[in-house]
């Protein structure tokens, strides 16, 4: 009995002592960083066309930022000097005025003085089909970051399902089924994903900043427009 025990107690000496040393080493091995960087680069060929989509869509919705952002500064002192100048009977000077401000608002202006002598209905129809031409230049490729919102998260869905396809084939293969094996090459495969979707929402968010800006850009030349036409018709009052 004593023999037993005394074995017994050996083994399980053993066995705590291999478990420390197994630690021990388990311990030495250096944890991989997860780099972004990196994980860019194993995502494959389909972060080349979602990276295009992104410079695409920044350039866009910067260069409509600016050129909406300046078709919507104030004009209050553009209608002052067009009513001061209708005012006291000097339309070529209010025709100059608009000319000189060259902005959406002073173009519908413009048109609307020049057809001064027609009935109110052919200004108002001048005034409203300039006013569209200036709002079709305002959402000018607008459109292409829509586009690029919906379908940079399908390139990344792309990618993923390619690439589980391709982990499942090497198993097919290989033989080997191991959870590290699968793991591996999914996490990888799933940045694909990651990246449309980040892309996708941020071209989203841009498409959506940039219709509320044109409608307010929009809301702006009709309330002007109004009180040009109002303004057309004080003398006649």
């Amino acid at each position: 009995m004593m023999l037993l025990l005394q074995v017994a107690a050996d083994t399980t000496a053993k066995l705590i002592d291999t478990a420390q040393q197994a630690s021990q080493q388990l311990a030495k091995i250096p944890e991989e960083e997860l780099r972004f960087g990196d994980l860019l680069i194993k995502g494959g060929w389909v972060m080349v066309p979602i990276g295009i989509l992104a410079v695409l869509g920044l350039v866009i919705f910067f260069e409509r930022f600016f050129t909406i952002r300046k078709a919507s500064r104030n004009e209050s002192h553009l209608m002052s000097q067009v009513r001061s100048s209708i005012h006291s009977g000097d339309l070529q000077s209010a025709i100059a005025i608009c000319r000189n401000s060259n902005t959406p608002l002073g173009r519908m202006l413009q048109k609307g003085l020049l057809r001064i002598g027609r009935p109110i209905k052919d200004i108002e129809g001048a005034i409203e089909n300039v006013g569209k031409l200036e709002v079709s230049k305002l959402e000018k490729n607008i459109g292409i970051i829509g586009i690029v919102a919906g379908i940079a998260p399908m390139f990344g869905f792309l990618g993923t399902i390619a690439g589980v396809i391709k982990i499942f084939y090497d198993i097919s293969k290989t033989d080997n089924i191991s959870m590290g094996v699968i793991s591996g090459g999914l996490y990888v495969k799933m940045v694909t994903s990651a990246a449309g979707l980040f892309v996708g929402i941020i071209a989203y968010v841009c498409y959506h900043i940039l219709n509320m800006m044109v409608d307010k850009v929009i809301l702006k030349l009709e309330t002007d427009a109004i009180e040009f036409i109002d303004l057309l018709e004080e003398p006649s009052k």
